[in-house]
Parts: C-alpha cells; sequence; structure tokens
C-alpha cells in the first residue's frame, strides 16, 4: 500500500474511532475525556514538510470539528500540535537522517525513552490547549488543571495500547 493511501486509512480509522465511539462514550467522570487521534498527527512521516504539516493538522482537526460539533476546538489543538511536532522532534532527534531509513515516528526510529517523551509532551501540549479553549468558557481553574491531567493520562494510556496492537504487530508501513 502506497503511503498516501496509508496515511489516508489511518486519518479515516482515527477519525471514526474517535467520532463515533469515544466521543459517544458515556462520561466515566466529568474529568475523563479519552482520546486517540492525535496518534494520527503523530505518526506522520519525518519528511512531510511545516507547511503540509500544518494543513493537514488544521483540515484533520477541522473534520474532526464537524463530526463532534465542537467548532474550531479540535482544528485549532490540532494546528498546535502540527506546529510544535517538528521542533520537538529536533530537539529528541538532533541529527535526524533522511538516509536512516527512519520513515515516521516510532519506538523503533527514535528509541523508547524519546518516543515516550514525544508521545507525552505532545499529548500534553495539545490537552492543555483544547482543554484551555473549553475553560475560557467554563472558567473554573481547578477543573481545567485536573481535566488536563487525567484526560492526558487516559489518552497516553490509550495511544500505548494502540502503539503496541498496531506497530508491534507488523502493520506499521516501511517505506
Amino acid at each position: 500500500m502506497n503511503d498516501i493511501a496509508r496515511q489516508l486509512l489511518r486519518a479515516v480509522a482515527f477519525l471514526a474511532v474517535e467520532a463515533l465511539l469515544l466521543d459517544r462514550v458515556p462520561p466515566v467522570h466529568r474529568f475523563l475525556s479519552p482520546s486517540i487521534y492525535l496518534l494520527y498527527l503523530l505518526w506522520l512521516p519525518f519528511r512531510l514538510g511545516r507547511l503540509p504539516l500544518l494543513g493537514i493538522g488544521f483540515l484533520y482537526g477541522l473534520v474532526l470539528d464537524m463530526f463532534t460539533h465542537t467548532p474550531g476546538l479540535h482544528a485549532s489543538a490540532c494546528t498546535l500540535a502540527a506546529f510544535l511536532r517538528p521542533y520537538l522532534i529536533q530537539v529528541l532527534m538532533p541529527r535526524l537522517d533522511e538516509d536512516s531509513g527512519r520513515s515516521e515516528p516510532s519506538i523503533g526510529s527514535m528509541g523508547a525513552f524519546p518516543y515516550a517523551t514525544y508521545l507525552a509532551l505532545m499529548t500534553l501540549f495539545h490537552q492543555v490547549w483544547l482543554l484551555f479553549l473549553e475553560w475560557l468558557d467554563l472558567g473554573d481553574a481547578g477543573y481545567f488543571a485536573i481535566k488536563v491531567v487525567t484526560t492526558s493520562v487516559l489518552s497516553l494510556t490509550l495511544m500505548a495500547v494502540t502503539e503496541a496492537v498496531f506497530r508491534n504487530r507488523g502493520l506499521e508501513g516501511r517505506t
């Protein structure tokens, strides 16, 4: 399967899981809002330029906003994640080589600690921004802080499970 088709399939799968399953799960608690859709942006190839990455992030978030009836929230958060992604990768992997055979972020291409740091920081940045925009409407700082922590931990747990299921079974694309 070529790279573009694989990326489109991933986008549709993550959007479907988020909009049709996770967004419809009755809340376990008011502080828990599970999500995994950010993995799509985090798994995009290293070689993707900044401008296409920003466009993909914005459109991806916008499509999710249409399905979840959250005008602009996910588009804004995904655009921020797309903007921060190259900088964080550069800090975690200062000598990323085009010829190294590493096509996209994973444990195998980055190493366990840098990859875990990458996932944790990107999830935290994304959740802080997304929930900050929600908080502007509610105005409760305690609620904001607790929800950022609990949602980030739950989202990272779901991402780790997704990573284990899809990346360890050879479903990771190799280019």
